[in-house]
């Protein structure tokens, strides 16, 4: 198995719906925002390789919508998805499925684009690739609640779906085991309908994909919960479990929107469970 880190460029989301209810006079001490509020944030996939299979971990958040919409989220960077997995010595047609972990336009948009330069037809980005989610998670976003209504959009959808290359991965319990060889995954439901959280087994270690349920270091105290959950309370009850596992199975965390730190180690303190350690992946490779 080899894995690698996959940067796709960084935004800015307001740092009070990024921390919920947790002060700002607290939050900023870890997360420093701009004279607008506006906090910096990583759009950091993963692309893990084993057997025959090469599997994206989402997508970031793409280049076709408009310029009005991406001023909102102030991007920058120079790395992109596709410089990304040409660094790590693939092209785009190599990928053989993407996984991800839920449909929010930062964790899928690079999966689709324009297919010519009027801009009048999508298309996937993966053309060998089957695209992953879940059913309960998909019906969630193609009929999505008014809360939510804005980081679901059809055209990040309906191409996928058209295009034959969608796949679902079946829920069973809240770990769900072998969804590939070596990857098993945890559900969550608290910042999403059954987000998908990949855990996968490298050698002796768990290295697990913290999406949206641990955006970044700053958020592992229990109430730092995003403003943007649905359902607060039950992220609340899901952080809890999520966190004691990975404390006492010392657990890898990569962090997919930290600006700064690709991973961590968690452990129990007097406090509850804080961060132990910061790391670059390849510290474990």
């Amino acid at each position: 198995m080899k894995i690698s880190v996959i940067n796709t460029g960084y935004f800015k989301l307001d740092g009070g719906a990024m921390f919920g209810v947790v002060p700002k006079s607290i939050w900023s001490k870890t997360n420093p925002p701009d004279s607008n509020n506006m906090c910096s944030w990583a759009m950091r996939s993963m692309l893990v390789e084993m057997d025959n299979q090469l599997i994206l971990i989402d997508t970031g958040i793409g280049n076709k919508q408009s310029d009005k919409f991406f001023s909102y989220y102030f991007l920058y960077g120079e790395e992109s998805l596709q410089k990304s997995i040409n660094k790590a010595g693939y092209s785009l047609d190599e990928v053989t499925d993407v996984f991800l972990t839920h449909l929010h336009f930062d964790h899928c948009g690079g999966g689709v684009k324009w297919q010519d330069r009027d801009k009048s037809i999508l298309e996937p980005v993966f053309k060998n690739a089957h695209y992953w989610s879940n059913k309960s998670h998909w019906d969630w976003a193609i009929h999505p609640n008014p809360r939510e209504k804005a980081s679901f959009l059809t055209e990040n959808l309906k191409p996928i779906e058209e295009s034959g290359q969608l796949k679902f991965v079946s829920r069973k319990q809240q770990i769900t085991k072998g969804v590939f060889k070596g990857i098993d995954v945890f559900f969550a439901d608290g910042h999403t309908e059954s987000q998908m959280i990949p855990i996968i087994n490298y050698k002796d270690q768990k290295i697990v994909f913290t999406a949206d349920l641990l955006p970044s270091t700053g958020h592992i105290p229990l109430p730092y919960v995003m403003g943007y959950d649905t359902r607060p309370l039950t992220t609340l009850k899901e952080k809890s479990e999520f966190l004691s596992l990975a404390q006492e199975e010392n657990w890898i965390l990569y962090l997919e929107h930290d600006p700064v730190n690709e991973c961590c180690l968690v452990n129990q303190t007097e406090k509850g469970i804080r961060l132990k350690s910061t790391h670059k992946l390849a510290e474990f490779l």
